[in-house]
């Protein structure tokens, strides 16, 4: 990975207590319109890529062969919080493939909506697979499964479902794969570069002023997202917050370790970027800092200053510091 730039401070009184250096590109018309950092950095894009994952559920006809609405096809693009908004939509989705939770090869871990997993708690029941944050998205890989009639094993690299999920990766980042790692719900994750995943998020972006099959089906994704912010994320989550807040001009996706993307149709473009370091909250405010740059995002919107320029509080509700993006990003 080249050499990473500062993108974010935190300060806690007069001192810099964390510098989180990453990279990021927007891309607008196959071409690079700012970047920071290294355009050619290989990354992880992660769960920021789900997106391109739900790309064959929808080209192949599967979505329209098994009646997948505008929420399920959300629901494929998301890192839910496991609410109860969430899993029920993916039981009742499983449900109607005739399969159950052991059909998933996700794994299991307790939700991170608090509701939900003190109802478990209460009710003394462990977690299970549909409470995966990635769960839409193998309910999609299961619809895809079934149509094409394929194996069990719908996570394994060779398996038709992720071959198809690589072919369309590639395809639209522009990029050979140089491989993959397994990512936390086992399915495999095509490393691609910066620019690549950016240019992918334009492709999204320009779906609307193109024909054929693949762009309806782009299209298609982002305007499920954009639709049902609250089951790509969740309550108090940045990408559901920021969505909401960019009112229906932006579709935003966050990947685990520092990675988030954004899809603007109205500008045709498309934004990737990384924190080095892996963190989120970093991540957070260099997307918000981008959208307001770009013009989708008010400055002084509550989403962008709870992201952007973020108070910290500790437990009394002091203001004991702040997180603040480099002056470049504006």
């Amino acid at each position: 990975m080249g050499e990473a730039v500062e993108l974010v401070e935190v300060r806690r009184g007069d001192m810099v207590e964390c510098r989180h250096r990453g990279h990021a590109v927007i891309m607008r018309a196959g071409a690079i319109e700012a970047a920071w950092g290294d355009p050619g950095a290989v990354i992880f894009p992660r769960s920021s890529c789900k997106m391109l994952q739900a790309l064959p559920l929808v080209e192949s006809g599967a979505a329209d062969a098994f009646g997948l609405t505008g929420e399920q096809l959300a629901l494929a693009c998301a890192s839910h919080s496991g609410a109860a908004i969430h899993t029920g939509r993916v039981r009742d989705w499983i449900a109607g493939l005739g399969l159950t939770d052991d059909d998933f090869r996700c794994g299991a871990h307790e939700p991170s909506d608090r509701a939900a997993r003190d109802a478990l708690i209460r009710a003394g029941e462990a977690p299970c697979q549909h409470h995966n944050n990635c769960s839409g998205k193998h309910a999609g890989f299961l619809t895809l499964n079934r149509h094409l009639g394929a194996g069990p094993d719908y996570v394994d690299p060779g398996h038709p479902v992720q071959r198809a999920a690589r072919a369309a990766f590639e395809e639209v980042t522009g990029e050979s794969s140089p491989g993959f790692g397994i990512d936390g719900c086992s399915a495999p994750n095509f490393a691609t570069s910066l620019a690549g995943l950016a240019r992918a998020m334009a492709d999204f972006a320009t779906a609307g002023t193109r024909g054929g099959v693949r762009a309806a089906a782009q299209a298609r994704l982002v305007a499920a997202m954009v639709a049902h912010p609250d089951l790509v994320a969740g309550e108090g989550r940045a990408c559901t917050a920021l969505m909401r807040a960019c009112a229906g001009r932006a579709a935003l996706k966050v990947g685990a370790d520092g990675v988030y993307i954004a899809i603007i149709p109205e500008r045709q473009t498309g934004i990737a970027l990384k924190i080095e370091d892996g963190s989120i909250r970093a991540a957070e405010a260099v997307v918000a800092a981008l959208l307001v740059r770009l013009g989708v995002l008010a400055p002084d919107d509550p989403a962008a200053r709870r992201y952007m320029n973020a108070q910290l509080r500790n437990w009394r509700g002091l203001t004991v510091g702040e997180l603040r993006v480099a002056p470049a990003l504006a």
